[in-house]
């Protein structure tokens, strides 16, 4: 608040001058137009460099030096071969201001390649107070565990998200199309939990590479401009950055390390919840959505039963797991208890056992003797 004050009191100040003073002859009501806008152009100016690093600003500064005597010396050899006159006045001021732009924007775009660290003293902290960039994709963004994963605190550095992956965002989520403006609202949703997580910096930039149209691409761009880390599902994605050595964080890869690990002729108790492919099958799913494909479970499809693991397939895609049910185990309790009515009860049957012990008269006895 108190840096708002200032900029508009300087703003006032500029324009109260030149009301004053009265530059060019101007009269003094557009005088103080002219420094009113002056005014707020030098604040624009400075809102701009507070968000420069350091090392472009000495980049930006050595590169505007530069430019300057470049230009001076233009100036004598323009001053020598031109006589006197508005032409020549004309053109050292045209080299000038055009030297000074162009050692300004090199040595700005170039100043991230100085070492401030190797200077020591005040230069000496900028090294370590480099940020580690997470770079976010829209992707990534939409699929949501990304914001659960801030929210633990396993995500640290500055959270970089581009202004062209907010826009594409915002296109899906007015697209016409349902069930992609659900997905774009969702993706929005992510970015306010991130933007409410405190443990997360987010910061919105305003980068863009207008002769690469591909988002992807720009990405990539992206990463490289700010030497950090793309944060994405997308495979192809995943793919195109690592050829061209950009460092990646999949989503997917994470939670495929995460899932707990199972080795063949493991028991696991799982819950049959649909047919499978093949004959006799039944499909199952873990906690963390892993598949498992379980042979003669077809008929157990709504109960909950013990399997044994054959083996473990990794793909691309994530983990499937294959078992197998034994009718021996669970069932033979099953059996029993479904077996009475089943089975009828020969008259005979009444005798074998004592008729002074009623407990034994209630246990399923005929089962064993129709096994039999």
């Amino acid at each position: 608040m108190d840096f708002v004050l200032i900029r508009l009191l300087f703003v006032i100040i500029v324009g109260v001058v030149c009301f004053l003073i009265r530059p060019f002859n101007l009269p003094s009501s557009l005088a103080a137009a002219v420094g009113v806008l002056i005014g707020i152009g030098i604040v624009v100016f400075e809102w701009r460099l507070r968000a420069m690093s350091l090392r472009r600003l000495i980049g930006a500064a050595i590169g505007s030096v530069l430019g300057i005597v470049g230009a001076y010396l233009f100036a004598l050899v323009i001053r020598n071969s031109i006589s006197p006159s508005p032409t020549q006045s004309f053109l050292q001021i045209m080299v000038m201001m055009v030297m000074a732009y162009v050692g300004l924007a090199v040595g700005a775009t170039k100043g991230d390649l100085l070492n401030l660290a190797a200077l020591g003293g005040v230069f000496g902290g900028e090294k370590t107070g480099k940020k580690s960039y997470k770079i976010l994709d829209t992707s990534v963004i939409i699929d949501g565990r990304i914001a659960d994963i801030a929210e633990t605190g396993f995500l640290d550095g500055l959270i970089v998200i581009p202004q062209f992956v907010l826009r594409e965002l915002q296109l899906v989520a007015d697209s016409a199309d349902s069930l992609k403006r659900n997905r774009g609202r969702r993706g929005l949703d992510i970015l306010q939990r991130l933007q409410k997580t405190a443990s997360v910096q987010i910061q919105i930039v305003e980068d863009d590479f207008p002769s690469v149209r591909e988002v992807d691409l720009k990405l990539i761009e992206l990463a490289k401009l700010y030497e950090g880390k793309i944060l994405t599902n997308d495979f192809n994605l995943n793919n195109v950055a690592q050829l061209q050595g950009v460092a990646v964080l999949n989503i997917n890869e994470l939670a495929n390390s995460l899932k707990p690990i199972v080795l063949p002729g493991e028991v696991m108790r799982v819950f049959i919840l649909k047919e499978g492919k093949e004959y006799n099958q039944g499909v199952a799913y873990l906690d963390d959505g892993t598949m498992v494909v379980i042979d003669n479970a077809r008929k157990m499809i709504g109960k909950t039963i013990d399997i044994t693991v054959t083996s473990v397939l990794q793909t691309t895609a994530g983990k499937m797991i294959f078992g197998k049910w034994d009718e021996r185990g669970p069932v033979r309790h099953d059996a029993k208890a479904v077996a009475p009515p089943l089975v009828p009860v020969p008259p005979a049957s009444a005798t074998s056992a004592p008729p002074s012990d009623p407990a034994k008269k209630q246990t399923p006895t005929v089962v064993d003797r129709a096994a039999d």
